[in-house]
């Protein structure tokens, strides 16, 4: 087995373990990336595609309630036309703010040290959170009024800074709103389709000119070849977590992931001062 495909199953691994519990898939990268010595920009785009292959674990994982809201919105039902409503509603605000500042948004992808800081930051906010909340009584996603779908999308927007985390930024603003975890995790998952599809089409629209000249990862390195591996890698590992995940905070919340964000990003602070 070669460099280039062991690192992608290595980056697979991480990304769909990471993708849907609240300790940011993203820095995870940036920080495999820089720890094992690999090319930052050779990998980039690969980092963002293959979330496509979590995000594929999501739709297999609840294709169950893909297929009935669908049905369910031909048959003009307003649960499900409820449900649709709030995944667009949430999945606005990072949509408009995310053009409007890739930019800067590009810049800290680059930063191993801001993703070792908000993972600390990251992890005492869960706490504090967790201590806070009161969760309201469960209900499903289509029986969320408007206001609480746009305040979990406002609140992903702060997983714009990479350590932040997606899952983490929209299940704590759920929680401090008064869903209760199970749903929060789920609203979670489910914002994560159109989110992800819309973060790596935007990806590989800017860099369709690099891709038609030499593959993602340009002349001689990564190739759609490690693509595959990394994304069939990371669809089987998050279709695994997922499952694992809800059953896990239903029980015994999401402490144990801030106490992991904080002991993770306070070693990465040290190890990036002492390198």
């Amino acid at each position: 087995m070669d460099s280039l495909t062991l690192t992608a199953i290595l980056l697979g691994i991480v990304e769909g373990v990471t993708e849907f519990i609240p300790v940011s898939s993203t820095g995870h990268l940036i920080l495999a990336t820089e720890l094992f010595g690999y090319d930052a920009k050779q990998w980039a785009m690969f980092n963002v595609v293959i979330q496509l292959g979590a995000i594929l674990a999501v739709v297999v994982q609840y294709w169950r309630t893909f297929w009935a809201v669908g049905w369910g919105i031909l048959r003009l039902e307003a649960i499900s036309w409820k449900f649709l409503r709030n995944i667009l509603i949430a999945f606005l605000p990072s949509a408009v703010i995310g053009l409007a500042l890739k930019d800067y948004i590009d810049i800290m992808l680059e930063s191993p040290m801001v993703v070792a800081w908000a993972l600390v930051v990251g992890g005492i906010a869960i706490l504090a959170i967790e201590k806070v909340a009161k969760p309201g009584p469960p209900s499903g996603i289509g029986q969320l009024p408007m206001r609480q779908a746009f305040g979990v999308g406002v609140a992903q927007c702060l997983a714009m800074v990479p350590g932040v985390s997606r899952s983490g930024a929209t299940i704590m603003g759920a929680l401090a709103m008064g869903i209760e975890r199970r749903t929060a995790a789920e609203f979670s998952f489910f914002l994560a389709v159109p989110t992800m599809l819309g973060a790596s089409t935007l990806e590989l629209l800017d860099n369709r000119a690099a891709l038609a000249a030499g593959g993602i990862g340009g002349p001689g390195g990564v190739g759609w070849s490690e693509v595959a591996v990394g994304f069939v890698v990371s669809f089987v590992v998050a279709l695994a977590v997922i499952k694992a995940f809800v059953a896990f905070v239903s029980r015994s919340g999401f402490g144990p992931f801030a106490w992991y964000r904080i002991v993770a990003g306070s070693a990465a602070i040290a190890w990036l001062m002492l390198r």
